[in-house]
């Protein structure tokens, strides 16, 4: 069984959003596209209580792109984004959501921030995504989304960790880049732990045959 994770396709993550990760509309053609090759789709969501701590305006003195310290880890303070009920937090109005069988909120505990679709940022929580895919006999996983250096990231890393064979769709991925090789570095991070980093045009051949390519 496959499943493909499709990382915060929100319209806060869009051009024109909160917090806007530039060409983000771009990985809506790419996620439409290929749904129809997996046999699981599931979607994360971004989805904050109006206090969240990992908000700059909940933190006096910080300023928006700071790193600060929050219960013990280091925390990119953000704009309000994603805020639970608002149309920001919402998926993309262009984004197939037919498909979805599931879909895991993250980030809903305003005391710690949540970049991954399996765990809280701490990994004491998690968000049941693991469980998920190993009740439905899940064994490759294919990750792309929203941001390529951040909830992308840290949701292919917990992935392979949690045993998946993990792929990431590069083309259907964008970046915040805070500093202009956070994308490349993340790359280089994930494929250092072993995922695969591939194009969407490649899927269909490793969904038959992982090993040909």
């Amino acid at each position: 069984m496959n499943a493909l994770i499709l990382v915060d396709i929100q319209n806060d993550f869009l051009p024109g959003g909160a917090l806007a990760v530039p060409d983000g509309d771009a990985v809506i053609v790419v996620a439409n596209q290929i749904q129809s090759k997996f046999d699981l789709i599931v979607a994360t969501q971004d989805w904050h209580p109006t206090n969240h701590r990992s908000f700059a305006s909940q933190n006096q003195g910080v300023n928006i792109g700071q790193v600060f310290q929050l219960d013990g880890l280091d925390q990119v303070a953000w704009p309000d984004h994603c805020v639970q009920g608002t149309q920001g937090a919402e998926f993309a109005a262009d984004l197939d959501q037919s498909k979805f069988t599931r879909i895991f909120p993250k980030g809903t505990d305003a005391l710690i921030d949540s970049y991954s679709g399996f765990f809280e940022n701490d990994h004491r929580k998690a968000t049941g995504l693991q469980a998920y895919l190993v009740e439905n006999q899940v064994q490759q996983v294919f990750v792309m989304g929203l941001a390529t250096d951040y909830c992308v990231k840290f949701t292919a890393l917990d992935s392979i960790n949690c045993g998946f064979k993990t792929f990431l769709i590069q083309d259907g991925c964008r970046g915040v880049n805070l500093w202009a090789t956070d994308c490349e570095k993340a790359i280089q991070e994930m494929t250092q732990a072993g995922i695969r980093v591939i194009t969407s045009d490649q899927v269909a051949d490793y969904l038959t045959n992982p090993t040909t390519l």
